[in-house]
């Protein structure tokens, strides 16, 4: 038994009951499992607290098919990074027949990949940072050409800036690269962007409001996002209101580009003419006490359980092709 898909068939739920027995899964085996294990946490007990009869579960110890086997209805996946977020666990939760928040299959692979996310929201008109694909180490030399210094080394998957690097020297190329070809085979640099950062969250194909971050790092890395206090967030971000309106725009443009659904986030820093460049789209963004999409819900009047309960009902685009109602 696996689902079909009907977008349109997302409605707001009033009872928990509705839900069913409902599987958290957090954990993982990604270099994100940490985060995840926060943001796992964060999501079970709010659902918990609303009545919703939510268990967690930590797909590294313990097989998918126990999903099927122990009853559950629906699962909330705040697994982050590879093997969660990248399309492999939806694909697997698709053939058990079991319905999942957020995007699919497609979307959450082409999300988890930035340099094709790039293409794509560029191709719908969004504007990104121009791109060099480094092949091998060699290929540096190419973005320093092209781009001058500083400038920013990724690998193409992975979250939570996990193995990105800005070089701000020529001689931190090499190392720059290594880091990042170590957690990916692809890999890429872009010209470093001097302006604002901000992010865009979607809900439910609504933007919430944008949030300005600011950080005493030379960027927004894994550190300034999970470990300091010193991180500082504007919500509102301090834009006027066409602006934006336009970054919302942008930001549900980008989205819709990749085939995301139901919640994420989108990253976009400010050129030095103010213009949004798209950086990246998180399909299952973090859920933490630093979070910025708690933040952005708040700022619309959404707490955190109601946050979750939304999230959740994303689900129910999918359902089994044998017409049962799970």
């Amino acid at each position: 038994m696996n689902l079909s898909h009907d977008p349109t068939r997302m409605h707001r739920i009033t009872e928990a009951a509705e839900f069913g027995r409902v599987a958290v899964l957090f954990g993982g085996s990604s270099a994100e499992r940490e985060i995840s294990l926060k943001s796992g946490k964060a999501v079970l007990a709010a659902l918990q607290q609303r009545g919703v009869d939510a268990h967690g579960f930590d797909p590294r110890d313990q097989s998918l098919q126990l999903l099927r086997d122990r009853g559950f209805d629906r699962v909330w996946i705040a697994l982050h990074g590879p093997g969660g977020e990248d399309g492999t666990l939806q694909g697997a939760l698709e053939v058990l027949g079991l319905p999942y928040t957020g995007s699919g299959v497609a979307g959450s692979a082409i999300g988890m990949d930035k340099l094709r996310s790039k293409r794509l929201a560029a191709a719908a008109g969004v504007a990104t940072p121009d791109t060099v694909v480094l092949r091998h180490a060699g290929d540096c030399n190419l973005a320093l050409e092209r781009f001058g210094l500083p400038l920013i080394i990724k690998p193409a998957t992975q979250g939570s800036s996990v193995g990105m690097s800005k070089v701000n020297d020529a001689d931190e190329l090499a190392d720059a690269y290594a880091r990042a070809a170590a957690v990916d085979r692809v890999v890429f640099a872009e010209p470093w962007v001097t302006g604002a950062e901000y992010t865009v969250a979607v809900l439910h194909r609504r933007a919430l409001p944008a949030i300005r971050i600011e950080t005493a790092r030379s960027f927004y890395d894994y550190e300034a996002k999970y470990l300091r206090d010193d991180t500082r967030y504007h919500c509102p971000a301090g834009l006027s209101a066409p602006a934006e309106a336009h970054m919302a725009s942008l930001a549900i443009a980008a989205f819709d580009a990749i085939g995301a659904e139901g919640w994420g986030r989108v990253d976009f820093m400010a050129d030095q003419t103010g213009r949004p460049l798209m950086l990246e789209i998180n399909t299952i963004p973090g859920m933490t006490d630093h979070s910025l999409v708690p933040m952005a819900a708040r700022a619309a009047g959404i707490d955190f359980a109601e946050l979750c309960w939304q999230v959740l009902e994303t689900s129910f685009v999918r359902r089994p092709r044998d017409g049962q109602v799970p």
